[in-house]
């Protein structure tokens, strides 16, 4: 068995540095160590008599004007008295420490000790290797409390409940970003530059899934990216304001945090399934045989509760849809945007489509359709933000 002796001069950081190294000293003089069997000297920051950076300054110190320096082994124990217990072991890594004394989570007497965790993920985040194994933080949490019947705070870092979470919008909009622009196809190796996340949260057995959580104070953007992580849905940029909106009205009204669920009934309540004051009973279309390759829309609609047949001809299924409205005066509108994608893999695939109208006074309404068919799914988008701009 490889015995290794440390020595302690309790409440270093209150003591004059010239005299505990005079006593640090003697007592390696005592002990002989060699270069194979280091001694190592643990120099406690005791209640944090001093600020970080004079701790740093008192490590420098010590380091400098110590005899047989490759001997020994300088070991940092921070307490967090100041709540700077973190800074001041990082300072004194940087001053000449090479050895950390902590706990889990900074448990301990009074404000607690050194939170070894939160060093080594430091470490982590700026490309170090700390040599601990953290790639399940959650797991140790759980361990942690259950062991100690205590609690890591929700905003502890890297293992709180909130850490990797964003409610505020424009932190929102930001992070969607960054992880739009990083996707399965990068590097492993890439350099993590998301946003507001400081590392991977997968790289301590974290997920993406409670990154972005949506309430009265959240942004078009957080709401943006639940849709399309949890769903699919790749709303047009402009249609962002419009799904925030409603969704921040609900969440006010509510007085709490919305779940995913919750956002996807809004928007199937608000895009999806509006059905006044138009509602499509029935659409066939059919290509014109001429050389114009138009295409005729024939349908059986209820407008205002009465029931119609509508006929149009255009160059596509929204263009003979609209010209069918117009037949019949409902056509107070105009077009403006378009958008379609698919959803949904192999035989499950859906499409997709987001229309956008401009009312006379200018107000412009988005609206969604979603169907196996794209010709539906477009006169589906078409009806959801006429039946919007008509409420």
């Amino acid at each position: 068995t490889n015995v290794r002796f440390e020595y302690s001069p309790e409440s270093f950081s209150d003591t004059e540095t010239e005299f505990a190294l005079e006593v640090c000293e003697a007592v390696m003089a005592i002990w002989d160590p060699t270069p194979e069997n280091k001694i190592i000297l643990n120099l406690p920051d005791t209640v944090e008599w001093v600020p970080a950076h004079k701790h740093a300054d008192q490590i420098e110190w010590f380091c400098r004007h110590m005899k047989r320096r490759e001997l020994a082994i300088i070991s940092m124990h921070t307490h967090n008295d100041r709540g700077t217990g973190v800074a001041a072991c990082e300072m004194g890594m940087m001053a000449g420490a090479e050895r950390v004394e902590g706990t889990l989570f900074g448990n301990g007497e009074r404000t607690g000790n050194l939170d070894i965790v939160t060093v080594a993920l430091n470490r982590h985040a700026d490309g170090i290797a700390h040599g601990l194994d953290l790639s399940d933080v959650p797991r140790i949490r759980r361990i942690y409390e259950r062991c100690t019947r205590m609690s890591v705070p929700s905003r502890h870092p890297y293992a709180g409940e909130l850490v990797f979470t964003a409610f505020s919008g424009s932190h929102q909009d930001a992070i969607k970003k960054g992880m739009d622009r990083r996707d399965d196809s990068t590097a492993p190796d890439a350099p993590w530059e998301v946003p507001y996340l400081l590392i991977d949260p997968r790289d301590i057995g974290r997920t993406y899934e409670s990154i972005v959580r949506i309430n009265s104070q959240s942004g078009k953007g957080g709401v943006a990216y639940v849709m399309s992580r949890d769903y699919g849905f790749e709303m047009p940029k402009s249609m962002h304001p419009d799904m925030g909106t409603v969704i921040n009205r609900i969440a006010d009204e509510l007085g709490r945090e919305l779940t995913t669920t919750e956002i996807y009934e809004a928007f199937n309540r608000e895009f999806l399934q509006l059905s006044k004051p138009l509602d499509v009973v029935k659409t066939r279309f059919a290509y014109v045989e001429d050389e114009s390759r138009s295409l005729s829309c024939r349908a059986t609609v209820r407008h205002d509760g009465r029931e119609h047949t509508i006929e149009g001809i255009g160059n596509g299924p929204i263009s003979a849809f609209v010209n069918a409205m117009e037949g019949q005066g409902w056509k107070d509108f105009r077009l403006t945007d378009f958008h379609e994608h698919a959803i949904g893999q192999g035989a499950e695939t859906d499409a997709v489509a987001y229309v956008q109208v401009e009312r006379s006074d200018g107000t412009r309404f988005w609206g969604a359709g979603v169907d196996s068919n794209i010709d539906l799914a477009g006169t589906k988008a078409l009806v959801s933000a006429y039946n919007r701009a008509h409420r």
